[in-house]
């Protein structure tokens, strides 16, 4: 499949780079980042995809993170997609809602009219972006990790663990650990998935650990949650997910930390953290 970059820039012997393509799976025009370290030059480098949260799109974490000098260090190569379809002919929320719609993808494959021919955001992170990605760079398709941010956590941590055989590492910043149990989970879903809840709970961290239907990854999942975040009791659940995890004697490194909020200086303060635990996967 042909991709066109739209943007080009140098940043620690790498570059960060845009491009566009259209999507078969999402019936539109998409548009993802990547971080290039100098090392893919000469070899496959190990390959981290970041889904970002709500509002988002494939810029917001190149921008934001202050990833890139790490991941430069590590040689690892870090793709950021965006974080829904978009375009003028995708349905989005009639009231211009920042939970919902454009921006708000919730990397489901929706089941309902009318976001079901667009909002395929799931099979678009694992496995159509992922075939553009090994075709067009040098990546080593076997040292793969995922990780993200609130929305994106929630992303994350569904896609990692229904796919341990794709990705060696897990993590995440604040995640939606229980979307069917928030009202954030609940809008999407309901929009998305409509009323059968056993298509919710397949895109819930929560429900596929308690379940036990798949071969979860062997290696410990980070996660790091602020105790100052405003959405943490009202849409997160991290601290039920944590015990799940326990209880079905899941790996799992949930760090909570003091006077930290929910964005992206709390994500920057920790991401060399979570940059070295996926290294120590990928890059081994």
């Amino acid at each position: 499949m042909s991709i066109e970059r739209i943007k080009d820039d140098k940043a620690f012997d790498g570059s960060v780079e845009v491009y566009r393509h259209s999507s078969k799976v999402n019936n539109c025009s998409m548009q993802f980042s990547v971080f290039r370290p100098q090392q893919e030059q000469n070899t496959n480098v190990p390959m981290l995809t970041w889904l970002s949260g709500l509002t988002c799109n494939e810029d917001t974490f190149m921008f934001k993170a202050g990833a890139l000098k790490m991941a430069s260090e590590l040689g690892i190569m870090i793709l950021a997609p965006d974080t829904s379809p978009r375009g003028d002919n995708v349905p989005d929320d009639n009231d211009g809602a920042y939970d919902f719609g454009l921006g708000a993808g919730f990397y489901v494959n929706a089941t309902e009219l009318p976001w079901q021919a667009n909002y395929n955001m799931y099979d678009y992170v694992t496995a159509e972006l992922p075939s553009i990605v090994s075709s067009n760079f040098n990546v080593n398709k076997n040292r793969q990790g995922i990780f993200g941010h609130s929305m994106g956590g929630h992303g994350a941590l569904t896609i990692g663990l229904k796919n341990p055989d794709l990705y060696r590492s897990i993590s995440a910043f604040a995640p939606i650990c229980n979307p069917v149990n928030c009202p954030w989970g609940k809008k999407a879903f309901g929009n998305y998935l409509g009323n059968d809840h056993s298509k919710w709970n397949a895109h819930d961290a929560t429900e596929i650990v308690i379940a036990g239907n798949y071969d979860f990854p062997q290696n410990p999942i980070l996660i790091d949650q602020g105790l100052d975040d405003e959405f943490f009791e009202r849409e997160l659940s991290t601290d039920r997910f944590e015990q799940v995890c326990k209880d079905k004697q899941l790996a799992i490194n949930l760090r909570r930390h003091a006077d930290h909020g929910h964005g992206y200086y709390f994500i920057s303060t920790f991401i060399e953290d979570h940059l070295r635990h996926h290294a120590n996967f990928l890059c081994n």
